[in-house]
Formats: structure tokens, C-alpha cells, sequence
């Protein structure tokens, strides 16, 4: 993808010589443009859970390239618990997102393969660039498979514009490229077909009005930011289309653990016979567990993203924060929601369409079953 006609992807690496990793920082986006280098374990981790970075696919990678920075931190004695020490920081910094804890797991597998102390940092290289490189692959392709659902869509409407609703961001810069909800709708808006979305704006955090708009304006995709509340009301009114979102874990049978606030544009496509998509990579689909009530962590994080807005202040374009609530009242944050499987009409995936259910994702993935 593009940021001012120039090509970029979230997560970088600068080569074996150099202990650098790079990094979009998302924080100061859409209103500053900076990118920032990760030199241990110890930034990785928390450009990780203060979410400089954020994105399923891309903490998996993140945590990648952090079990390398790890490596290249390691003392001769010991190298081998400095690397589980490591591992289990990194697994601490986020909870609900699976993708983090699939790197760290085969970054492990790494790790019990490594007879030398002097292969250690270029083996956990290679493997984060092989999980980036992968990840890269799988959206591309999650982007293809969504297409032939969009154009079906646009069919029935004979050409007229298609009326996406998502929800946060599921672009390439929560992934490496391309992304996984928004996938589709790239692929969509270049092979010619006529596309809009309506940006949720996704509180406490604004995902949506920041960094999702910020991608759809970059491309030239026509899009309209609306606060979360509207998508209801939109639906209704026959104003949407489809409903296309990401996803951060989804169980083996189908239910999905998304950005807080998923569940209810679910109920609302479901009530108005809107079809309801989550686009994902087989990294995010834990297959291990089957309730995703009872066995998905959700992740709390603190009250200040309830109580305090950042943006850009119009007089002098600095960015700054702004309390929005009583000084003296509590807030509470969770950050993500289930929406059981019953309410999702389809996964999109890199290796196909499917319905959201066990027999239907064990299908694709017959070699989980």
C-alpha cells in the first residue's frame, strides 16, 4: 500500500547487520506520519500493549521480530531461559489477539532447534521474516476470495454503488498489506467496481475515523466516517450492503472475538437480512477452543481511553488530549465483544469462503480436525 504515493508496509526489517526493526507508529495517524524503530525486546513489547502498533496479523509479526530482538539481547550463559523469559513478555502484553501467541509458539519451536548460540539470532530472524512474509501472502489472497463476493453483490445491484459497513481497522496497517476486512474492498475498488464504506468511528480508540479513513483516503476509495451508533439506523434504511469486519480470535466452530462494538452491528445486520462477513487469516483461528463465551480472554485496558480524546487541534495543529468525562467518574474499557457464530453469514479466508461453523472452517482446514 501507498502513503503519499509512496509504497510502505506496517513492519520492516533493515537486515542481518542491524538490529533494527521498523514500524508505522499509529498513535499521532492520521494527522502525523512517523515511523518509529524498534532496537530490543523490551520497545517491542511496548510498542505492542500501548498499541503503537495494533492489528491482529501484525502483533503475531510484531512478536515475531521481537522474539529476535530477544535473541540479539541474549547473554552466551543462559541464552536459552533468556529466550523463554522473553517469550513469556511478549505473550503478556496482549491477551485476546491468538495470532501473538501462534509466532511466539513457533518462534519457540526456533528456539528447540538451535544447537548453537551462534545461529540463535539468525534463526529467529528468518522465521519473523518468514511469518511477515506469510502474513503478507494470506491477506493477499483474503483479498482475492472476498472479491468474488463483492462482485456478486454488485451484480444484483446492476453496477449500482456498493454500501460496505465496517468496523476499527482491518487494513494493511493491522496487518503487514492489504489487510483482511478492507482486503476486498482494495481489490474491489481497483478492478473498477463501484464501492463505499461507511467508517465506523470505533470508541474509545477511533480506529475507524483514524486509521481506517486515513487508508481509504490514501487509496482515492470513497468513504463517509459515522459514529458507532449509526450503523443501525443505516441499515434500516437500506443503506448498506454488507457488513465487513476483522477479526482478532474466532474459535474452531465460528464465534469471533472482535473489536468492542462488533456484536452489535451483527444484531443489527441479522434484524435488517444484511449479510454479515469476517475476513481472517488462519493465524487468528484458535483451534483449540470451541466457546468462544467461556474461553476467550477480553482484554481490559485502563479507563484513561474512555476519559481523554486525542486529536488535532485546529489553532496551532498540534496534537493534544481533552478530558470528555466528570473528573470524579469511573470508566470501564472493555476492548473487544464475541459475536456468536449464529449471527455471522461467512468467513473469508485465504483459502476460501465458509460458513462460520466447525464443519464449515475444518472444510478449508481439513488438517485441524
Amino acid at each position: 500500500m501507498k502513503i503519499n504515493g509512496k509504497p510502505y508496509t506496517s513492519i520492516w526489517d533493515e537486515g542481518e547487520t542491524s538490529p533494527r526493526v521498523y514500524i508505522i507508529d499509529q498513535r499521532p495517524l492520521p494527522h502525523r506520519f512517523e515511523v518509529e524503530e524498534l532496537d530490543s525486546l523490551e520497545s517491542c513489547a511496548t510498542a505492542i500493549r500501548e498499541m503503537h502498533l495494533r492489528g491482529a496479523p501484525l502483533i503475531g509479526v510484531a512478536a515475531a521480530y521481537g522474539m529476535y530482538l530477544a535473541a540479539r539481547e541474549a547473554p552466551l550463559k543462559n541464552w536459552r531461559e533468556h529466550m523463554l523469559q522473553a517469550a513469556q513478555q511478549l505473550l503478556n502484553t496482549r491477551p485476546t489477539a491468538v495470532d501473538l501467541t501462534k509466532a511466539i509458539e513457533q518462534q519457540k519451536q526456533v528456539l528447540t532447534q538451535v544447537k548453537n548460540f551462534s545461529n540463535l539470532v539468525s534463526a529467529h530472524l528468518a522465521k519473523a521474516r518468514e511469518i511477515r512474509k506469510q502474513s503478507i501472502e494470506q491477506c493477499r489472497r483474503i483479498g482475492k476470495h472476498g472479491l468474488s463476493l463483492l462482485r456478486k453483490l454488485s451484480a444484483k445491484k446492476k453496477g449500482q454503488t456498493l454500501n460496505i459497513l465496517t468496523h476499527c481497522n482491518a487494513g494493511w496497517l493491522a496487518c503487514v498489506d492489504y489487510g483482511t476486512a478492507l482486503a476486498p474492498i482494495y481489490a474491489a475498488f481497483d478492478s473498477g467496481l463501484k464501492v463505499h464504506v461507511w467508517v465506523d468511528e470505533t470508541r474509545p480508540r477511533n480506529q475507524g475515523a483514524r486509521l481506517t479513513a486515513f487508508e481509504l483516503g490514501q487509496h482515492g476509495i470513497p468513504h463517509t466516517v459515522i459514529a458507532d451508533n449509526t450503523g443501525g439506523h443505516l441499515m434500516q434504511h437500506g443503506m448498506v450492503d454488507l457488513v465487513l469486519v476483522g477479526s482478532d480470535r474466532t474459535t474452531r466452530t465460528g464465534d469471533v472475538a472482535n473489536k468492542i462494538g462488533t456484536y452489535l452491528k451483527a444484531l443489527a445486520a441479522y434484524d435488517n437480512h444484511i449479510p454479515f462477513y469476517v475476513a481472517l487469516p488462519a493465524s487468528s483461528i484458535d483451534f483449540s477452543i470451541t466457546d468462544g463465551f467461556r474461553q476467550i480472554p477480553i482484554e481490559e485496558r485502563s479507563e484513561s481511553e474512555i476519559h481523554y480524546l486525542q486529536g488535532k487541534n485546529p489553532g496551532n495543529g498540534q496534537l493534544q488530549s481533552i478530558r470528555l468525562t466528570p473528573d470524579l467518574s469511573p470508566a470501564s474499557n472493555f476492548s473487544f465483544d464475541l459475536t456468536p457464530a449464529r449471527l455471522v453469514t461467512g468467513l473469508i479466508t485465504e483459502r476460501g469462503i465458509c460458513t462460520a461453523s466447525e464443519k464449515g472452517i475444518l472444510k478449508l482446514f481439513p488438517e485441524k480436525n
